[in-house]
């Protein structure tokens, strides 16, 4: 068995679905933990008939949301100074706090919405947003959208091809070059698309 399954496999196979809940949960507050690994695995898992698809889709979905909200909860409330001075540990340093902070406030809910694609934003997309003093309610539909689009591409593709375990490293390895590729390709359509929306409203005033 390939060494990164045998390090997440415990988490599903003995903890089933509160297992995957806690490590998305604990990934999307800043931890460096396999989140996005763990629910291909699991939905590979549930292409096999162990576990309900739908059930690891909707566990995940709930816990990156989850996570995210307590993340921003956190970065409003305490602030980046004790979190940059708390979050070290855990690699939330104050540069990469920093970076994540200026993409949000520079492309607000794009980012937020598309952060889970990459592993440091998926980490810091809560936190960072909290700091950068980003609405809530803005906050919560992009997370939210951008946790649907993340867990339902990885949760479908593995449970369409997880039948065979070991095809999953293969599969992981390459869908992740091609989403490093896909999205920011479509983060940059939705930005024109904003743009001509908003040039042809000003237009028609």
């Amino acid at each position: 068995m390939p060494t990164w399954l045998t390090n997440v496999e415990p988490l599903v196979r003995q903890f089933g679905l509160p297992g995957l809940f806690a490590d998305v949960f604990l990934e999307a507050l800043g931890l460096p933990l396999p989140g996005e690994t763990l629910i291909i695995f699991a939905s590979g898992l549930a292409a096999l008939g162990q576990l309900n698809i739908y059930a690891v889709a909707l566990t995940s979905f709930a816990a990156a949301v989850t996570g995210d909200n307590v993340g921003y909860l956190i970065g409003r409330r305490l602030g980046r100074p004790l979190i940059v001075r708390h979050g070290s540990r855990f690699g939330i340093t104050h540069e990469r706090l920093q970076k994540a902070e200026i993409l949000i406030q520079k492309r607000g809910p794009v980012i937020v919405a598309f952060a889970r694609f990459f592993v440091l934003l998926r980490q810091l997309n809560g936190i960072a947003a909290g700091t950068a003093g980003m609405h809530w309610l803005r906050f919560l539909i992009a997370n939210a959208v951008g946790a649907a689009l993340w867990v339902g591409f990885w949760a479908m593709l593995a449970y369409h091809f997880g039948k065979d375990v070991s095809v999953l490293p293969n599969l992981w390895h390459h869908l992740s070059l091609i989403a490093m590729i896909v999205v920011p390709a479509l983060i940059v359509i939705l930005a024109i698309a904003g743009v001509v929306a908003w040039m042809w409203s000003r237009r028609s005033r």
